[in-house]
C-alpha cells in the first residue's frame, strides 16, 4: 500500500533565504489606519502569576475575560499561516467560526504561503498584517535587519527534533552515529541534528547526513533512514496514524532551547501605527484558543468545516499532541511570550550561526497585548 505524507513547515526554515530577500522588502513601507485602543476588564489566575515571572523585560501578562471592543470601524486584515492549514491552527478557525474577529470589528483573510519565506516577505511588505512563523524565523528576519516583532505564542516549545521508527530501537540520539540521517538542507536541521547527538554524548561528525528536502517521513517509512529532522506533532503523528510507530527526540529535552514553536508577528511599524488592530486580533485569537482548550471537540470541527479537505483522524492525532504545547503544560497563559526561553532560543542560534548576534527579548516581542 502505497502511503502519502504531507510535506510539514520545517524548524527555522527561512533563515536560509531571508538575507538575499530583505533587501527588496525594507525600502518596502508598510502602513495602516490608526485607531484608539480602549481598556478592557480582566483577572489573573495562580498558573498565570507563575508564567509572568517568565516574562520580565516584556509587557505583564494576565488572563482576558472580555474581549475589548477598540477598533470603531470595520478593519480588513490579512493573516498568513506559516503552512497549509492544520491541528496548529485550530484557534484561528475557532475564532472564525465563533465570530470573535467579527465582534472585534476584524474582516480577517486567511491565506497559506507557497513556502515559509513567503510569509516573512509579505509581513515586511507591508502586503499582509500578521503572520505565523516558527520562532526561530523570526529571530533570524531581526537579525537581518527586518522590522518583525512577535506579539503571542502559538505554540510555546519547539516543534522540531530528530524522529525515527520505533523498530530502530533508539534510546538516545547518540545512537545515530554510524547511521544515516536525513535533513532537508535548512541551516537549522544541523543544529538540531548536532545539539541532539552531542547532547546525548556522542559525535555528530559521524552519523551520516543526507538532505532529503521535505520528503523526511517517506524515507523513513521506505526503510532509506535511521532518522529525519521532522515536526514531532506533524511528521510524527503522521507516521504513527499511517501504522509506523515512531520514537522521537524533541529538541527541548535533548540539549535544545524551549523556544516557541510557532509565533504570530507583524511590524513594529504597524504596532506604532495600528495597536488597536494588532491588540484585537491577539484578543480574539487567544479566545480561539482558550476555547480549543477547554473543548478540543468543537474546535476540531470547526477547522474540519472550514478546510473540508483535511482528514479527522491525523488532524485529531495531531491536535492532541499540540494541545500541551498551546499554554506551555498550564505553566502560562496561551499567548505569552517568556522571555528566559526568548533568551535562549538566541544564545543558541548565535552558537550554531543562525544569526549573527543575539537578539533582545524586548526586541523580539512583546506581551502588551496579551493583557
Amino acid at each position: 500500500m502505497k502511503i502519502t505524507f504531507r510535506p510539514s513547515p520545517r524548524l527555522g526554515g527561512a533563515l536560509l533565504s531571508t538575507a538575499a530577500c530583505l533587501t527588496v522588502l525594507l525600502m518596502t513601507a508598510c502602513g495602516s489606519s490608526s485607531n484608539n485602543s480602549s481598556d478592557s476588564t480582566r483577572s489573573t489566575t495562580a498558573a498565570e502569576k507563575a508564567g509572568a515571572t517568565t516574562t520580565a523585560g516584556l509587557s505583564a501578562a494576565s488572563k482576558t475575560t472580555l474581549l475589548p471592543r477598540a477598533l470603531a470601524h470595520r478593519t480588513h486584515m490579512t493573516l498568513v499561516l506559516d503552512f497549509v492549514p492544520n491541528a496548529v491552527h485550530t484557534g484561528i478557525y475557532r475564532a472564525l467560526a465563533a465570530g470573535y474577529y467579527r465582534r472585534e470589528n476584524i474582516d480577517l483573510k486567511v491565506i497559506q504561503p507557497s513556502s515559509t519565506v513567503d510569509t516573512l516577505k509579505l509581513i515586511e511588505a507591508g502586503k499582509a498584517q500578521v503572520g505565523l512563523a516558527d520562532g526561530s524565523d523570526v529571530a533570524g528576519l531581526i537579525d537581518h535587519g527586518g522590522d518583525a516583532q512577535a506579539v503571542m505564542a502559538i505554540a510555546q516549545r519547539p516543534l522540531g527534533g530528530l524522529i525515527a521508527l520505533a523498530s530502530e530501537h533508539l534510546s538516545s540520539p547518540a545512537q545515530l552515529q554510524g547511521k544515516t540521517v536525513g535533513i532537508t538542507g535548512v541551516p537549522s536541521d544541523t543544529a538540531v541534528l548536532d545539539t541532539e547527538v552531542r547532547h546525548a554524548g556522542g559525535d555528530p561528525a559521524k552519523v551520516h547526513v543526507v538532505t532529503i528536502g521535505f520528503n523526511g517521513a517517506q524515507a523513513l517509512a521506505a526503510g532509506k533512514l535511521a532518522a529525519f529532522t521532522g515536526f514531532v506533532p506533524a511528521d510524527g503523528v503522521q507516521l504513527q496514524t499511517s501504522g509506523h510507530p515512531i520514537a522521537a527526540f524533541r529538541l527541548d529535552e535533548n540539549g535544545g532551547p524551549g523556544y516557541p514553536g510557532l509565533v504570530a508577528f507583524t511590524t513594529r511599524k504597524l504596532i506604532a501605527a495600528n495597536p488597536a488592530l494588532v491588540g484585537d486580533f491577539v484578543a480574539a485569537t487567544t479566545k480561539g484558543y482558550e476555547d480549543t482548550l477547554a473543548n478540543p471537540q468543537v474546535a476540531l470541527n470547526d477547522l474540519l468545516r472550514l478546510n473540508p479537505a483535511l482528514q479527522r483522524k491525523s488532524e485529531k492525532a495531531s491536535l492532541q499532541a499540540y494541545l500541551p504545547l498551546f499554554a506551555d503544560g498550564g505553566k502560562v497563559r496561551f499567548g505569552v511570550l517568556q522571555t528566559a526561553k526568548l533568551a535562549d532560543m538566541s544564545s543558541w542560534m548565535v552558537s550554531h550561526d543562525l544569526i549573527h548576534a543575539a537578539v533582545a527579548p524586548e526586541r523580539y516581542g512583546t506581551n502588551q497585548f496579551n493583557q
